[in-house]
């Protein structure tokens, strides 16, 4: 009879005292972790998957072998998950971006942690699973290409609980080619920026039969020559996408101009500062605030929505940034922001020298909970402070006036219905409670 492998993606609980589970009857993004690591999986297991916020687990279900990915929000639900089926003496073994950042902490919880990318490893552990010699840790090197990876299985997901006009999420890339500071993403992909041969997105395409796209990835055009040829490939597709992608494209006319007939709906930029020295502090040189205006000009004529990243709470920031920041989103009329708190995340460069000059009170409880906190002493102010302001923002931002300012009022395009929407969904959730840094993981 075959193994039962069950993949579950944890819920997160609350606050720290609200054990209750965070729980959505429906994602609006089809994800991708799950299924991919089911694809993963040899033909010899029986393979399950459990979105713990859609659904209930049932821990008395008989599997063989449980396996958990997991982000540092998620993490203390991972453990309680973890401690129940060991309880019930099912062997548990847990990966994912907090197990790269805190391998020893969860190898305390499971009996075996995955750290790094799943593909060099993943046959293997499931291998020694099966034989009952399960090691308590399997540490992958990064993958040197992105050739020939297996397509997700989405045909056990219900695809019922994704509404009728789901979005999934692709990945065409993995890594970055800058090194901001800050950032602990880049790390966990693998560092060096890899990517997928066109035609194999567009098999993924194919089989997954979508028609709106995610490309949840750190950097979509961290190799102009790769993104372009994808780009090229997708123009036949009649898709919808999004993505992310750095700066410096958004001052190349012929790249956005090929975008647009490849389909591109919306993307997510990283600005985080309009400060020129705030920039050099972070390290990101891709950036230049000087090209500000006419980058986001650019996306404006061509028709393409987007939204734009800002960080707060550098030690270079001066008292105005707040008000600063506001007064540059109106009078560029930037379609939807999201403001956040620097985090020293662990494994950066800004976690270290912070650690260092002994401003992160409370390390354990970096990004464990959701909502926006600040986990460091800053140079100007208080923590609380500091939060009140970023929530400050957002309330002013996405307050009817500014809305109706920066949007087009009736919409005339699926563009501009996309930014109506982004907006109405985050002056929903900042009006109902502190902003919550949960998404429609991939």
């Amino acid at each position: 009879m075959a193994p039962t492998l069950l993949l579950i993606q944890p819920s997160h609980y609350l606050a720290p005292d609200d054990r209750r589970l965070f729980k959505t009857k429906r994602r609006s993004v089809v994800p991708l972790t799950l299924p991919y690591l089911a694809a993963l999986t040899p033909p010899g297991w029986t393979v399950r998957l459990i979105d713990e916020q859609l659904d209930d687990i049932d821990f008395t279900a008989p599997v063989d072998l449980v396996g958990l990915t997991s982000w540092t929000l998620q993490s203390y639900r991972a453990y309680d998950i973890a401690a129940e089926f060991r309880r019930r003496g099912v062997p548990v073994v847990m990966g994912g971006p907090h197990v790269f950042f805190y391998a020893e902490e969860a190898r305390q919880h499971v009996d075996s942690v995955m750290i790094g990318e799943a593909e060099p490893t993943w046959r293997t552990m499931l291998a020694d699973a099966a034989a009952g010699r399960l090691r308590s840790c399997y540490q992958a090197a990064p993958l040197e290409t992105l050739e020939g990876l297996p397509l997700p299985r989405y045909e056990l997901l219900d695809m019922r609980r994704f509404g009728p006009f789901r979005t999934f999420a692709m990945q065409t890339s993995r890594g970055c080619p800058y090194q901001c500071n800050f950032c602990s993403e880049r790390l966990y992909l693998g560092g060096k920026y890899r990517w997928r041969p066109p035609e194999e997105v567009v098999a993924e395409i194919h089989r997954s039969g979508a028609r709106s796209l995610f490309f949840g990835e750190s950097n979509f055009a961290g190799n102009k020559a790769r993104a372009t040829a994808l780009m090229e490939a997708l123009i036949p597709l009649g898709v919808r996408w999004s993505t992310l992608w750095a700066l410096p494209m958004c001052l190349d006319g012929k790249f956005l101009d090929l975008a647009v007939r490849a389909g591109v709906l919306h993307v997510n930029i990283g600005l985080e500062s309009i400060s020129a020295e705030s920039i050099r502090d972070m390290g990101k040189t891709q950036n230049r605030a000087i090209t500000y205006v006419h980058a986001l000009e650019n996306l404006r004529r061509r028709g393409i929505t987007y939204s734009l990243n800002f960080i707060f709470g550098w030690d270079s920031e001066s008292p105005d940034a707040f008000r600063a920041t506001l007064d540059f989103l109106r009078a560029n009329k930037v379609p939807a922001a999201y403001f956040n708190i620097l985090t020293p995340t662990r494994g950066t460069e800004l976690f270290a020298r912070m650690k260092a000059e002994g401003r992160i009170p409370e390390e354990a409880a970096i990004d464990r909970w959701p909502g926006q906190f600040c986990h460091f002493r800053p140079l100007h102010g208080t923590p609380t402070q500091l939060e009140a302001q970023v929530q400050a923002m957002y309330r002013k931002f996405y307050s009817f006036p500014s809305m109706l300012h920066r949007l087009p009022l009736p919409p005339r395009s699926k563009s501009d219905l996309a930014s109506w929407v982004i907006n109405l969904g985050e002056r929903r959730m900042h009006r109902a409670a502190q902003a919550n840094d949960d998404f429609d993981h991939y």
